[in-house]
């Protein structure tokens, strides 16, 4: 058997088993640095799980920092698929916040049913917008689409920093923010479901699921999809069977911003209801660690940002609980499973393929 066929795995295993094993071993590091620290490892592993699952309202805000994660991952795994690294989802997600924002406060006479979803479609344009231009930079130019989007970030944090302290700053205020939003602007939360009104969890998280799912139609049931992927794997293939690569590539940079753009709004008209600085959180970049986790498939991205939406959540209680434990813990476990599932993910691969081989195939090899 060769080496290429002992690393073959079945794709349950693939996808499940293999990032568990990563996400176990990550833990097991971050057990023996807890021990390091003189902390008990059961005990800050108990603070985390009851921290992010342990109530109603814990799962709720869970659910909403994993609402984020969603977004900003589909944004990564979608241009992937067209063998796109897609690094500039932070600063697609902040300039949505512009177009979400402007649509919030100027088209105030509209009612909730009519406010709410133009403004989720502005913040959708804006971002699709700030993606496609790095990808027709890349498709017409030749320009390096992991170069533009991260440097497209910085211009999007500029850009959005001047706008609101020079431009759409609230009048008479000292902080870097506009003012509130109409209610008609906020989306709804999900407090029917039973959590509390301070849950800021919200509307956009079936919104997420709805995304993820549309993702997986369109990349893997729909002949266009079909040829995104072709032109991951080969793009010589892809143009020897007639596909469009460079309009391709804008395209789907351009959906990938769009997806971004739903951080916006879940941070915007789901819990600030005001544009601020900063008010992505990074998420744009956690979300290359929940698609490198998730596989770069829509249903992985939902179960990895799951998972990093309880490490925030969970993260929080245990400084809460045990402040002897260092804050910076959480990102030290988040470095963990990015290390273990992206840079080391195909460590345990081959002894997991030995291992799942069917036995029947044992003595053929022999002989």
């Amino acid at each position: 058997m060769s080496g290429g066929t002992a690393a073959e795995l079945p794709r349950w295993a693939d996808l499940v088993l293999l990032p568990l094993v990563n996400l176990f071993l990550a833990l097991l590091v971050t057990a023996g640095v807890i021990l390091a620290v003189g902390q008990p490892p059961l005990e800050a592993l108990r603070a985390l799980v009851l921290g992010s699952l342990g109530s109603f309202d814990a799962l709720g805000y869970t659910l909403y920092y994993t609402t984020d994660m969603v977004f900003a991952g589909l944004a990564v795994a979608l241009a992937f698929q067209c063998g796109l690294f897609n690094i500039g989802g932070e600063g697609q997600a902040y300039i949505a916040g512009l177009g979400v924002s402007l649509a919030a406060l100027n088209l105030e006479f509209l009612p909730t049913p009519l406010l709410v979803p133009v403004a989720i479609l502005a913040g959708t344009a804006f971002g699709g917008a700030w993606g496609a231009v790095p990808g027709w930079l890349q498709a017409y130019r030749g320009s390096h689409i992991v170069i533009t989007t991260i440097m497209f970030n910085f211009l999007a944090a500029s850009l959005m920093v001047y706008l609101i302290v020079d431009v759409l700053i609230a009048p008479g205020s000292m902080a870097p923010e506009t003012r509130e939003f109409t209610q008609a602007a906020w989306l709804p939360k999900l407090g029917f479901l039973g959590f509390s009104p301070d849950v800021p969890v919200n509307l956009a998280l079936p919104l997420a699921a709805l995304c993820a799912l549309a993702v997986w139609l369109l990349v893997w049931r729909t002949p266009w999809g079909y040829g995104v992927r072709v032109s991951g794997v080969s793009p010589a293939v892809a143009a020897y069977a007639g596909i469009d690569a460079r309009r391709q590539i804008v395209l789907v940079m351009a959906l990938s911003g769009a997806l971004a753009s739903g951080v916006a709004v879940n941070e915007l008209l789901g819990a600030q209801h005001k544009l601020l600085i900063g008010f992505t959180g990074g998420y744009g970049f956690t979300g290359i660690a929940v698609a490198l986790m998730g596989r770069n498939h829509p249903f992985g991205v939902v179960l990895a940002a799951l998972l990093f939406g309880a490490l925030t959540q969970g993260g929080a209680e245990l400084a809460f609980e045990m402040p002897e434990v260092p804050a910076q813990m959480v990102i030290m476990i988040q470095g963990l499973v990015i290390l273990f599932t992206g840079a080391l993910g195909n460590l345990f691969r081959p002894a997991l393929a030995r291992l799942l081989a069917p036995r029947a195939a044992l003595p053929a090899e022999r002989a």
